[in-house]
């Protein structure tokens, strides 16, 4: 019998590690990671992200991550996930794009590492919200209890999120054995 794909969400507030802990644990696991669809798209915009980027941004999100699937190696880890994009448009909107709500219960993944935001913010065109991070940690716990997600708030140097990551990544692993 094949062994399904476990998908690990990585995920948090701005400029908590999520990109540099995702490449380090695919490295570690020998698989692939998801990048996040929207570092790249928001590059590329010359205004700021309008309700149709966010879309955008979501379809892009999941069609990358539907295209790394079929090639991993037992894990699949998501640096985020589409659910940003109902973080983002709550706040920047007001509210959520239908699509994004329909989808979020079809789309569960098997573990959510939420990075806490004890690591000093790293300045980056690409980031807004320097003083509004507690803020969007209290957001991410809000949205993955109404969810009922498996999550994990990682927390301390980059080793100790590492080791953390690790050790709840290998728990999913050894339950489905």
């Amino acid at each position: 019998m094949i062994e399904a794909v476990k998908k690990i969400a990585i995920v948090g507030p701005e400029s908590t590690g999520k990109s540099t802990i995702s490449a380090s644990l695919a490295s570690h696991y020998q698989t692939f990671w998801v990048p996040e669809y929207a570092r790249e798209y928001c590059a590329a915009l010359n205004a700021p992200c309008s309700w149709q980027d966010e879309i955008n941004i979501f379809k892009g999100q999941l069609e990358l991550e539907d295209r790394l699937l079929p090639s991993a190696n037992r894990l699949l880890i998501c640096d985020t996930t589409f659910l940003t994009v109902k973080i983002w448009s709550d706040h920047i909107f007001g509210k959520s794009p239908q699509e994004v709500l329909d989808e979020l219960p079809k789309r569960p993944y098997d573990l959510y590492l939420l990075m806490d935001i004890d690591l000093p913010w790293q300045e980056d065109p690409l980031r807004d919200f320097p003083d509004l991070r507690e803020h969007f940690m209290e957001t991410w716990h809000k949205e993955l209890l109404s969810l009922h997600a498996t999550y994990a708030v990682i927390s301390g140097s980059d080793d100790q999120r590492f080791r953390n990551a690790v050790n709840y990544i290998d728990e999913i692993l050894l339950k489905a054995r």
